[in-house]
């Protein structure tokens, strides 16, 4: 009987489908739980990279199934935004069209790998069912204030003609999507959503994940929220007119501020300039800055530069004057823009300081030493003593925090506050492909929302589209000009679009309520179904998508629409799934298959270059299809594999003969079962208490413990999968009579089919073939996970005498199979045998299997 996996896998994909096993009802008829994937770009083909976050998701999803739950397991499609923008234009069609047949595509290779999804839930962001309430959503946020727009210095990709987030550029400067091309900066007006007014809670609501989000995911978003405790200190401009206001976490330094940095952008900047003379060498300086990536200007290793703008302010502690340099470390979104300067407790201004002959006044004097200014080489940036402080000298630097900062409250010339490195998040988007903001511009009214009944506008999908003139919208005067809402008048509809990432951070509540046509959501439905229990995604995803949906969760459970306080209970962040890459000096990156046996180009043989592990990349061209997979060998062997391979948090690397293993083991079971079949499901006599039928349900009862584990508490599931692999090896060890003996073959049916449970949620296509042929009732996704019995699965122990020098000192348990070295090891490390071996040599040891072990020393 050969193991015919394309067969198997259809005739149950139609079987579960037919079934509906894996739709779930709106009312809930058994505990919930809510298995999500992030959300799929339909940008391109699935490759085998992204299977591994499906793959890993369905797993639990059916292992939930098994236990009892009622499983919401939803898909859909991030249709919107960049990457498929970008991808139609590469292919010379039109966004839309490119989208709509991905989709078709991506959806049928998804349901080839056997992920059971509710496909009735399936929406796209496209679709203007799905963005007319996320329009909505914004029409509130205007109304509650949170929506704004604003004059903006943002990055800018000239590639993609369109701004991108921070979280969108490269540590090196380039764009997330086209890694070649530098992102600059422009000025521009732009729509803002205020995120920071949830920053606290969004740094707080971190006590609710702990424990069941990544440790390092949780750090990142610390990071990037970036809470700081300290003082806004205002420094009066010398000679008068208003004051420089800075924010600092050192009050306690205020003694030592020397000078003043501002960033190059800072509109006072040039004012001084103008007034003292110095405009055409500070706007040299202020052009120059421009040009440089924001990223860079905030690295330890930047070149710390300036120029004197003329102007000077007023140290507000010591009334000295002192100088307002330019400086490309200062960056004007951050903070005030302003950074008060104290070169002997900061090293970036110590730096500056001494590149430009800027006094160094030393205010902190660390314990055990005395810093002299003339001869520092590097800032103290640790705790110590206030001196040169006035009044504060003598007191601890955290002590000077707090006495400095209410001083200056008493003169009304500063007061405590906490500042984030969160900005509020810029949503507008400066292309075609994405949802249309819901206002008006109007000459008389200035900007005005549409109203709520004329919902949705519609993005027009029957543009001709291209990028030679920019944003298609920008011409499209049918659906641009329409009259105002508010006057009648003539007015223009916005043409930016919104930031893909809206659309990804309320999907996970959509898919509780998909056909909802009069509402966003029902809240009644949201409580049932709400939070996703859990959710599995990459970790490039922890600054952006994660803390955008925790931003619209909260916004919405404030509106009385959305549950609890985090929209996601636990995170498992799987790795990368890298492969080598292959270029040709002609051709460039070539796919796998482009490369013959000899590692030369098939299209011109020429040898090519193979390269490192990368994670999987259209771009690298070091992808694999799932669809060549499961030609040659099934879906299982791609999910096993994929499962296998690698514990799902760590990178994996692909390689053909893990993935021919993962195919070998399958036949094994095949082989195993199949052509036992019968005997199997004729084995209904009850069992004894023979050591052959103690043995089979002991190690039957112990890999089932093993893998339910490794499963639900730890996610090892490659782990989970050495165990079944080993019960296998153990079953095929198993005499060819015991099969026939009634006993023994109770025993043996109770292992396959417990066996057969486990590689259910793994390999469900196999399991359910095999489990039809032993005569199983129902299908086996359907079936109740096994309970393990405990007592079954226990070794059988015994009690070995321990003597040292023919005196018995101790007396070990150990299971009854224990070899030799096992027992020498528990025996050496017996405190009541140690008293007597330690310190002296050990000059021979016995050992009588399962009765004594005897130690000689000298």
């Amino acid at each position: 009987m050969k193991y015919k996996p394309q067969e198997i896998e259809r005739k149950w994909q139609r079987r579960w489908d037919e079934a509906g096993v894996s739709r779930c009802p709106d009312e809930l008829s058994a505990p919930k739980y809510y298995c999500l994937e992030m959300f799929p770009y339909p940008s391109g083909r699935i490759h085998m990279g992204h299977v591994r976050v499906y793959t890993i998701g369905d797993l639990l999803a059916r292992f939930k199934r098994m236990q009892g739950f009622q499983v919401l397991h939803p898909i859909g499609w991030d249709a919107f935004g960049l990457p498929a923008e970008n991808a139609a234009h590469r292919h010379g069609t039109h966004p839309a069209k490119w989208t709509w047949e991905n989709i078709a595509f991506m959806r049928e290779q998804l349901k080839e790998m056997g992920i059971s999804y509710d496909w009735d839930r399936e929406f796209a962001t496209c679709s203007p069912e799905y963005y007319r309430w996320e329009q909505l959503f914004f029409l509130w946020m205007l109304r509650d204030g949170l929506a704004y727009r604003k004059r903006a210095t943002l990055n800018w990709c000239g590639e993609c003609q369109t701004v991108l987030a921070n979280e969108q550029v490269n540590r090196d400067g380039t764009c997330f999507i086209h890694d070649q091309t530098p992102v600059t900066q422009k000025e521009l007006d732009q729509w803002f959503l205020g995120i920071t007014k949830y920053a606290e809670e969004l740094l707080s609501g971190h006590a609710e994940l702990e424990g069941r989000w990544p440790a390092s995911i949780l750090e990142m978003q610390r990071n990037w929220i970036g809470r700081s405790e300290g003082a806004e200190i205002r420094f009066p401009l010398d000679g008068g007119g208003g004051d420089v206001t800075v924010f600092t976490t050192r009050p306690d330094t205020l003694f030592g501020a020397t000078f003043m940095s501002m960033a190059p952008e800072h509109p006072m900047v040039m004012e001084f300039a103008k007034r003292t003379g110095r405009e055409r060498e500070v706007r040299e300086f202020v052009d120059r800055v421009a040009a440089q990536d924001r990223i860079a200007r905030t690295s330890e290793d930047l070149v710390k530069e300036g120029v004197f703008t003329g102007g000077y302010c007023v140290n507000p502690a010591t009334g000295n004057r002192i100088p307002v340099y330019a400086a490309n470390f200062v960056l004007y979104d951050y903070g005030t823009g302003a950074v008060m300067a104290v070169p002997a407790h900061d090293q970036r201004d110590f730096e500056f300081a001494r590149t430009y002959g800027l006094p160094v006044a030393v205010v902190v004097q660390p314990a055990g030493e005395t810093l002299d200014p003339a001869t520092m080489t590097a800032a103290h940036e640790g705790p110590g003593r206030l001196v040169g402080s006035g009044a504060f000298d003598g007191v601890s630097s955290e002590e000077g925090k707090r006495a400095i900062t209410r001083h200056l409250e008493g003169k009304g010339m500063g007061r405590g506050t906490v500042q984030y490195r969160l900005r509020d998040w810029g949503v507008s988007r400066q292309r075609y492909w994405g949802c249309p903001i819901p206002v008006v511009h109007c000459e008389a009214c200035g900007i005005v929302p549409v109203p709520e009944k004329d919902l949705p506008v519609v993005l027009p999908e029957d543009l001709p589209y291209t990028r030679e003139r920019g944003n298609p919208l920008a011409g499209a005067e049918h659906w641009l000009r329409v009259p105002c809402p508010s006057c009648g008048k003539p007015g223009r509809r916005e043409t930016d679009t919104f930031d893909t990432f809206v659309e990804s951070s309320w999907y996970f509540l959509r898919y509780i309520d998909p056909k909802n046509d009069r509402a966003p959501l029902d809240p009644e439905k949201m409580r049932r179904f709400a939070p996703v229990d859990q959710y599995v995604g990459g970790v490039e995803h922890a600054c952006m998508h994660l803390i955008y949906a925790r931003f619209f969760h909260k916004y919405l459970r404030d509106k009385g629409l959305a549950p609890g306080n985090e929209p996601f209970e636990r995170l498992l962040s799987q790795g990368m799934v890298c492969m080598q890459t292959a270029e040709c000096p002609k051709h460039g990156w070539r796919y796998p298959e482009e490369v013959d046996e000899k590692g030369t180009c098939r299209q011109c043989g020429e040898a090519v270059d193979v390269g490192r592990s990368m994670k999987m990349s259209k771009s690298k061209r070091n992808v694999v299809e799932p669809s060549s997979l499961i030609e040659r060998y099934g879906a299982d062997t791609a999910r096993l594999f994929i499962l296998f391979a690698a514990p799902p948090e760590k990178d994996l690397d692909w390689n053909e003969q893990g993935v021919e293993g993962a195919f070998r083991f399958l036949n094994r079971i095949h082989r195993l079962v199949a052509p036992r079949a019968k005997a199997i499901a004729d084995a209904t006599a009850a069992w004894d208490g023979s050591g052959e039928v103690r043995a089979i349900r002991q190690v039957t009862h112990r890999t089932l413990i093993k893998v339910t584990g490794d499963i639900e508490d730890r996610s090892h599931f490659n782990t989970a999968i050495s165990a079944v692999m080993e019960m296998v090896n153990f079953l095929y060890l198993v005499p060819e009579a015991a099969w026939g003996r009634p006993a023994s073959a109770s025993a043996l049916r109770e292992a396959v089919e417990t066996l057969l449970h486990m590689l259910s949620p793994f390999a469900p296509h196999l399991g359910e073939e095999l489990w039809e042929r032993i005569g199983g009732e129902g299908l086996l996704c359907s079936r109740p996970w096994p309970a393990a019995d405990v007592d079954v699965a226990r070794e059988e122990e015994i009690e070995v005498v321990v003597q040292v020098n023919g005196k018995v000192r101790s007396k070990l348990t150990v299971g009854a199979d224990a070899g030799e070295d096992e027992v020498r090891e528990r025996v050496m490390a017996d405190p009541k045998v140690r008293e007597y071996t330690a310190g002296r040599e050990i000059r021979k040891t016995v050992y009588v299997p399962g009765k004594l072990f005897s130690i000689v020393v000298s």
